[in-house]
């Protein structure tokens, strides 16, 4: 049984990049989207901060802060899912484009005739 295991362990640390599959094609485009959103909603939070601090209003300061922090994580998060989708796509695009190399070498068959021998 710890043979079994073992053997398993050591194909998913070594073989793990073979079952790993490229995303979706829309993926990508959805990550896009959702980087434009969380942009779009990191600056809502940056202006409502700005007229809260301008209001004078501490507590909505403080609250806005919060918000635009974690909005920021969100946004850094998918900006990252984003890279890592399209980086995948690449690779995938690249991996399919190369072509498959022939079981039979490039040189040819019969050899060379043999050259002249040297002159002294």
């Amino acid at each position: 049984m710890k043979l079994k295991s073992l053997a398993f362990a050591t194909l998913m640390a070594f073989g793990g990049a073979a079952f790993a599959q490229a995303p979706d094609a829309g993926a990508v485009k959805a990550d896009r989207a959702e980087v434009k959103a969380d942009a779009k909603a990191v600056a809502q939070d940056k202006a409502k901060l700005k007229a809260d601090t301008k209001a004078g209003d501490k507590a909505a300061v403080a609250t806005d802060k919060a918000k635009l922090k974690t909005d920021r994580a969100e946004m850094k998060k998918d900006k990252a899912k984003l890279k890592a989708d399209s980086m995948a796509k690449k690779a995938e695009a690249a991996k399919s484009e190369t072509p498959a190399k022939s079981a039979t070498p490039a040189t040819p068959a019969a050899p060379a005739a043999p050259a002249a021998p040297a002159k002294k």
